[in-house]
């Protein structure tokens, strides 16, 4: 991509989609488009069909869809399965029908089955049943990656697809009821920090193991396969480590220096339970993961400190 190209961040707002903003914009690339949900409805074609037509974006990077954690997948599962079929579907339509030289499609890790090899290699994406908590969501996903080889298929588009590991880092979603674990941990031991509170209660055993990304990291691995790759098959993109629930809780625990205990209710769903990738084929291509995740951490609850907590509990 030259650095003139013009570049439309779909979700720019989002965490994902934010990276991919600072890590354009540190390469100095300055004709990036943006829109946000209140100024284009990604859910409606004709206005995501009218917006293509008239900015004719070259490059697009697609990281805009509905996200959450257990509890929104499971209170909202026909939204999350219809808005995002409805973004992507427009999204990756439109950009076809605007010649784009070059999409991206975000998915995520819950297009493996619940119970696979590990670490999850991409030949595993439809090896099983998904997990029942995130299955709508998790199909919905699976459907962006299929579109994008239908077309390239079909009309020798140069669309690709990835699936990292778990994001996290600055301009996540620390909304308790919608967001993903970690940063849903963060705002929970920050809260119980600040009253000074005896314990902090979490859902499940703590034993399932997630791998975590910096989200900078991830934007640095998007931009390196716009340059390089062009493959119909969707690539893993991730650290290949893993964090177990508790040790990530203990690790928030430390640096928000919540001083009580921690106490695990069983009774709730611990969801699947292992989800490390393989990240052997790109980082074959030459890309390896550099944040540590007690550096990344650390970075997320300096930016939740300064961006979402007020000052009276700061």
């Amino acid at each position: 991509m030259q650095t003139n190209a013009r570049i439309l961040i779909a979700g720019h707002t989002g965490l994902a989609g934010s990276a991919l903003v600072r890590a354009l914009e540190g390469r100095g690339y300055q004709n990036l488009l943006r829109c946000s949900s209140t100024e284009l409805d990604l859910t409606e074609q004709a206005g995501v069909r009218a917006f293509f037509q008239r900015e004719r974006p070259e490059y697009v990077l697609m990281a805009a869809g509905r996200c959450g954690g257990i509890l929104a997948n499971t209170r909202a599962p026909a939204e999350f399965i219809y808005d995002n079929i409805a973004i992507q579907s427009n999204v990756i339509h439109a950009a076809y029908e605007a010649g784009v030289t070059k999409l991206l499609y975000l998915a995520c890790s819950c297009v493996y089955p619940r119970e696979c090899p590990q670490p999850i290699n991409e030949d595993q994406i439809f090896a099983g049943p998904m997990e029942p908590t995130s299955e709508p969501f998790s199909i919905a996903k699976q459907a962006g990656i299929v579109m994008c080889r239908a077309y390239n298929a079909q009309y020798g588009t140069n669309f690709i697809s990835v699936v990292p590991a778990t994001l996290y880092g600055p301009n996540d979603n620390f909304d308790p009821e919608s967001s993903h674990f970690l940063s849903g941990l963060i705002v929970k031991f920050h809260q119980a920090a600040r009253e000074n509170l005896p314990t902090v209660a979490l859902w499940g055993s703590g034993s399932p193991e997630r791998e975590l990304l910096y989200v900078d990291d991830f934007a640095d691995a998007a931009l390196f396969l716009m340059h390089g790759y062009r493959g119909n098959e969707h690539l893993n993109i991730g650290t290949g480590r893993g964090i177990t629930i508790r040790e990530a809780a203990e690790a928030v625990k430390r640096v928000s220096n919540f001083q009580g205990e921690i106490a695990w209710d069983t009774t709730r769903p611990d969801g699947a339970p292992r989800k490390v990738l393989d990240s052997t084929r790109i980082n074959a291509l030459g890309w390896q993961a550099r944040t540590r995740f007690e550096d990344g951490l650390r970075a997320t609850y300096a930016w939740y400190l300064d961006q979402v907590a007020s000052p009276a509990q700061t």
